[in-house]
Protein backbone atom coordinates (compact mmCIF):
# COMPACT_ATOMS: atom_id res chain seq x y z
CA UNK A 1 0.00 0.00 0.00
CA UNK A 2 1.50 3.14 -1.11
CA UNK A 3 -0.15 6.34 1.22
CA UNK A 4 0.54 9.49 0.28
CA UNK A 5 0.71 12.24 2.96
CA UNK A 6 -0.01 15.35 2.48
CA UNK A 7 -0.41 18.84 4.60
CA UNK A 8 -0.75 22.74 4.82
CA UNK A 9 -2.15 22.92 1.45
CA UNK A 10 -2.87 26.75 1.81
CA UNK A 11 -5.13 27.24 -1.06
CA UNK A 12 -2.21 26.59 -3.70
CA UNK A 13 -3.73 24.25 -6.19
CA UNK A 14 -0.92 24.49 -8.85
CA UNK A 15 1.04 23.00 -5.74
CA UNK A 16 -1.93 20.52 -5.14
CA UNK A 17 -2.46 19.60 -8.48
CA UNK A 18 1.39 18.40 -8.90
CA UNK A 19 1.56 16.46 -6.08
CA UNK A 20 -1.70 14.93 -6.70
CA UNK A 21 0.21 13.18 -9.70
CA UNK A 22 2.52 11.43 -7.27
CA UNK A 23 1.55 7.52 -7.48
CA UNK A 24 -0.70 6.40 -4.84
CA UNK A 25 -3.42 4.11 -3.17
CA UNK A 26 -4.54 6.27 -0.82
CA UNK A 27 -4.52 9.49 0.43
CA UNK A 28 -3.92 10.94 4.19
CA UNK A 29 -4.27 14.73 4.67
CA UNK A 30 -3.19 16.74 7.45
CA UNK A 31 -5.55 19.99 7.27
CA UNK A 32 -5.03 23.66 6.83
CA UNK A 33 -6.67 23.07 3.09
CA UNK A 34 -6.83 27.00 2.94
CA UNK A 35 -5.98 30.46 3.62
CA UNK A 36 -2.66 32.21 3.09
CA UNK A 37 -3.24 31.26 -0.67
CA UNK A 38 -6.00 32.60 -2.67
CA UNK A 39 -7.56 29.71 -4.63
CA UNK A 40 -9.31 27.72 -1.86
CA UNK A 41 -11.99 25.88 -3.39
CA UNK A 42 -10.57 24.01 -5.59
CA UNK A 43 -8.45 22.32 -3.02
CA UNK A 44 -11.18 21.66 -0.95
CA UNK A 45 -12.80 19.86 -3.70
CA UNK A 46 -9.41 17.74 -4.56
CA UNK A 47 -9.30 15.81 -1.05
CA UNK A 48 -13.37 15.61 -0.39
CA UNK A 49 -12.98 13.56 -3.59
CA UNK A 50 -9.89 11.65 -3.38
CA UNK A 51 -8.19 11.59 0.05
CA UNK A 52 -9.55 8.80 2.48
CA UNK A 53 -9.37 10.46 5.93
CA UNK A 54 -8.59 14.52 6.16
CA UNK A 55 -8.50 15.86 9.38
CA UNK A 56 -9.49 19.99 10.23
CA UNK A 57 -6.73 22.28 10.74
CA UNK A 58 -6.26 25.52 12.73
CA UNK A 59 -7.08 27.66 8.85
CA UNK A 60 -9.88 24.97 8.02
CA UNK A 61 -11.38 25.79 11.75
CA UNK A 62 -11.14 29.78 11.52
CA UNK A 63 -12.03 30.00 8.04
CA UNK A 64 -14.81 28.39 8.80
CA UNK A 65 -16.13 29.56 12.29
CA UNK A 66 -14.92 33.05 10.59
CA UNK A 67 -12.83 33.47 13.31
CA UNK A 68 -12.05 37.37 13.60
CA UNK A 69 -8.11 38.04 13.57
CA UNK A 70 -6.71 41.57 14.30
CA UNK A 71 -2.69 42.03 12.80
CA UNK A 72 -0.60 44.24 10.80
CA UNK A 73 2.05 41.84 10.28
CA UNK A 74 3.36 38.71 9.30
CA UNK A 75 1.58 35.19 9.08
CA UNK A 76 -1.21 36.55 11.05
CA UNK A 77 -1.96 39.53 9.02
CA UNK A 78 -1.87 37.09 5.55
CA UNK A 79 -4.76 34.81 7.78
CA UNK A 80 -6.77 38.18 8.22
CA UNK A 81 -6.91 38.92 5.25
CA UNK A 82 -7.44 36.12 2.86
CA UNK A 83 -10.02 34.59 5.44
CA UNK A 84 -12.73 37.01 4.07
CA UNK A 85 -11.47 36.22 0.43
CA UNK A 86 -11.39 31.98 1.46
CA UNK A 87 -15.14 32.40 2.77
CA UNK A 88 -16.37 34.02 -0.26
CA UNK A 89 -14.94 31.53 -2.84
CA UNK A 90 -15.69 28.34 -0.68
CA UNK A 91 -19.37 29.13 -0.12
CA UNK A 92 -21.46 27.65 2.63
CA UNK A 93 -21.26 23.65 1.52
CA UNK A 94 -17.40 23.66 1.10
CA UNK A 95 -17.13 25.17 4.96
CA UNK A 96 -19.29 23.18 6.32
CA UNK A 97 -17.04 20.34 5.13
CA UNK A 98 -14.11 22.05 6.94
CA UNK A 99 -15.95 22.55 9.98
CA UNK A 100 -17.44 19.02 9.91
CA UNK A 101 -13.83 17.69 9.53
CA UNK A 102 -12.30 15.74 13.63
CA UNK A 103 -9.48 17.41 14.90
CA UNK A 104 -8.17 13.63 15.12
CA UNK A 105 -8.52 10.86 13.60
CA UNK A 106 -7.17 6.97 14.43
CA UNK A 107 -7.07 5.00 11.28
CA UNK A 108 -5.47 1.75 10.17
CA UNK A 109 -4.03 0.96 7.00
CA UNK A 110 -2.28 -2.27 6.38
CA UNK A 111 -2.27 -3.43 10.00
CA UNK A 112 -0.80 0.03 10.86
CA UNK A 113 -1.99 2.14 13.44
CA UNK A 114 -2.01 5.93 12.41
CA UNK A 115 -2.98 8.90 14.20
CA UNK A 116 -3.79 12.18 12.33
CA UNK A 117 -3.52 15.08 13.71
CA UNK A 118 -2.81 19.06 12.58
CA UNK A 119 -0.12 20.10 14.95
CA UNK A 120 0.40 17.57 18.06
CA UNK A 121 -1.86 14.83 20.22
CA UNK A 122 -1.95 17.42 23.38
CA UNK A 123 -2.98 20.18 21.28
CA UNK A 124 -4.63 19.18 17.92
CA UNK A 125 -4.78 22.03 15.86
CA UNK A 126 -1.84 24.62 17.17
CA UNK A 127 0.59 23.30 18.88
CA UNK A 128 4.44 23.97 17.29
CA UNK A 129 5.65 20.51 17.68
CA UNK A 130 9.58 20.13 16.40
CA UNK A 131 11.57 17.21 15.60
CA UNK A 132 12.86 16.73 19.06
CA UNK A 133 12.60 13.51 20.53
CA UNK A 134 12.56 14.32 24.51
CA UNK A 135 9.68 16.71 23.39
CA UNK A 136 7.91 14.11 21.52
CA UNK A 137 8.28 11.32 24.39
CA UNK A 138 6.38 13.65 26.61
CA UNK A 139 3.22 13.49 24.02
CA UNK A 140 3.18 10.03 22.85
CA UNK A 141 3.37 8.71 26.61
CA UNK A 142 -0.95 7.69 26.27
CA UNK A 143 -1.19 7.63 21.97
CA UNK A 144 -1.77 4.29 21.01
CA UNK A 145 -0.93 4.24 17.36
CA UNK A 146 2.02 2.79 15.82
CA UNK A 147 2.72 5.80 13.62
CA UNK A 148 1.63 9.84 14.31
CA UNK A 149 0.96 11.97 11.72
CA UNK A 150 1.48 15.75 11.81
CA UNK A 151 1.57 19.06 9.95
CA UNK A 152 1.78 22.75 10.89
CA UNK A 153 5.46 23.56 11.05
CA UNK A 154 5.89 23.36 7.31
CA UNK A 155 8.72 21.94 8.38
CA UNK A 156 9.12 17.84 6.73
CA UNK A 157 11.08 15.34 9.37
CA UNK A 158 10.60 12.00 10.30
CA UNK A 159 11.51 10.75 14.32
CA UNK A 160 11.70 7.58 15.69
CA UNK A 161 10.53 7.86 19.45
CA UNK A 162 10.72 4.58 21.16
CA UNK A 163 8.50 2.19 19.08
CA UNK A 164 6.62 5.25 17.64
CA UNK A 165 7.11 7.16 14.46
CA UNK A 166 6.33 10.63 13.99
CA UNK A 167 6.29 11.63 10.24
CA UNK A 168 5.61 16.14 9.41
CA UNK A 169 5.24 15.75 5.26
CA UNK A 170 6.17 19.30 5.01
CA UNK A 171 4.01 21.85 3.74
CA UNK A 172 2.26 21.27 0.29
CA UNK A 173 1.45 25.08 -0.74
CA UNK A 174 3.87 27.25 1.24
CA UNK A 175 6.92 25.23 2.57
CA UNK A 176 9.36 27.55 4.81
CA UNK A 177 12.34 25.26 4.98
CA UNK A 178 14.33 27.30 1.99
CA UNK A 179 12.93 24.61 -0.66
CA UNK A 180 10.27 26.06 -2.72
CA UNK A 181 8.84 23.22 -4.34
CA UNK A 182 5.85 21.77 -2.53
CA UNK A 183 6.38 18.52 0.38
CA UNK A 184 4.63 15.93 0.76
CA UNK A 185 5.65 12.41 2.30
CA UNK A 186 5.34 8.89 0.72
CA UNK A 187 4.71 5.89 3.43
CA UNK A 188 5.14 2.21 1.70
CA UNK A 189 5.43 -0.34 4.53
CA UNK A 190 8.40 0.73 6.43
CA UNK A 191 9.97 3.23 4.52
CA UNK A 192 9.07 7.02 4.41
CA UNK A 193 10.10 8.68 1.47
CA UNK A 194 9.82 12.43 1.38
CA UNK A 195 9.11 13.78 -2.14
CA UNK A 196 9.87 17.67 -3.23
CA UNK A 197 7.67 18.54 -6.12
CA UNK A 198 7.86 20.76 -8.94
CA UNK A 199 5.02 22.88 -9.90
CA UNK A 200 4.76 25.96 -11.75
CA UNK A 201 5.15 28.34 -8.71
CA UNK A 202 4.40 31.45 -11.68
CA UNK A 203 0.85 30.25 -11.80
CA UNK A 204 0.32 30.89 -8.40
CA UNK A 205 2.20 33.78 -8.41
CA UNK A 206 -0.05 35.31 -11.22
CA UNK A 207 -3.52 34.29 -9.38
CA UNK A 208 -2.12 36.06 -6.02
CA UNK A 209 -1.31 38.99 -8.28
CA UNK A 210 -4.61 38.87 -9.63
CA UNK A 211 -6.39 38.68 -6.71
CA UNK A 212 -7.83 41.80 -4.30
CA UNK A 213 -5.48 41.35 -1.42
CA UNK A 214 -3.62 44.28 -0.21
CA UNK A 215 -0.43 44.82 -2.42
CA UNK A 216 1.79 44.76 1.37
CA UNK A 217 -0.11 40.95 1.66
CA UNK A 218 0.24 39.87 -2.30
CA UNK A 219 4.14 40.97 -1.83
CA UNK A 220 4.77 39.20 1.49
CA UNK A 221 2.82 35.59 0.18
CA UNK A 222 4.90 36.29 -3.51
CA UNK A 223 8.03 36.38 -1.38
CA UNK A 224 7.51 32.63 0.81
CA UNK A 225 6.24 31.28 -2.35
CA UNK A 226 9.56 32.03 -4.43
CA UNK A 227 12.07 31.13 -1.93
CA UNK A 228 10.50 28.90 0.51
CA UNK A 229 11.22 31.16 3.79
CA UNK A 230 9.62 33.35 5.88
CA UNK A 231 11.12 37.19 5.02
CA UNK A 232 12.96 38.83 7.20
CA UNK A 233 11.57 40.09 10.28
CA UNK A 234 8.89 38.35 10.32
CA UNK A 235 10.22 35.39 11.83
CA UNK A 236 7.70 32.36 13.50
CA UNK A 237 8.75 32.10 16.64
CA UNK A 238 7.16 29.74 19.39
CA UNK A 239 6.18 30.96 22.34
CA UNK A 240 6.93 29.70 25.67
CA UNK A 241 3.33 27.44 25.54
CA UNK A 242 4.65 25.78 22.10
CA UNK A 243 2.58 27.91 19.94
CA UNK A 244 3.76 29.45 16.95
CA UNK A 245 2.59 33.10 17.30
CA UNK A 246 3.34 33.44 13.03
CA UNK A 247 0.47 31.06 12.43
Amino acid sequence: MRILLIADIHANWAALRNVAAEPHDICLCLGDLVEYGVEPLPCVDWVREHARYCVRGNHDHGAAQNVTIASKAGYRYLTAVTRSLTRQQLGEDALRYLARLPVSRTVTVDETRFLLVHASPRDPMDEYAPPEADYWARRLEHVEADVICVGHTHQPYVLQVGDKLVINPGSVGQPRDGDPRASCAIIEGNTVDFKRVEYPIDDTITAVQASPLPTVARDFLIEVLRTGRTPPGNNGLRNGNGRNDSD
